[in-house]
């Protein structure tokens, strides 16, 4: 899943919808109003969004609201954060061997 989730996040539409989303709930015709790209553009970015789990589409009659699901970005977090200490403990240690080399 981090792999869909680091993928989902590399580009700056699918994170603008997702920091637009941050806001709460929107009409997906509201989500893609500021872009100067199709609907049907955007519908591709949101399903690449929904395939990662970072949004959730809820269909009321013919109108699709999406909502952001978090939980995938604080896993990619976490991950990061793994792998910060694990260098940083690392390099410490390269440090001290260089130290007293």
């Amino acid at each position: 899943m981090l792999d869909a989730t680091l993928q989902a996040l590399a580009d700056p539409t699918r994170r603008a919808i997702v920091a637009r989303l941050a806001g709460g709930e929107a009409r997906v015709t509201d989500v893609a109003a500021p872009f100067g790209i199709s609907l049907n553009s955007v519908s591709k970015h949101v399903r690449m969004l929904e395939r990662a789990k970072l949004v959730r589409r809820r269909v009321v009659g013919r109108e699709h609201f999406l909502s952001l699901t978090p939980g995938p970005m604080d896993e990619a977090v976490a991950w990061m954060n793994e792998q910060k200490a694990l260098w940083a403990w690392r390099l410490g240690e390269l440090e001290k061997v260089l130290d007293h080399g």
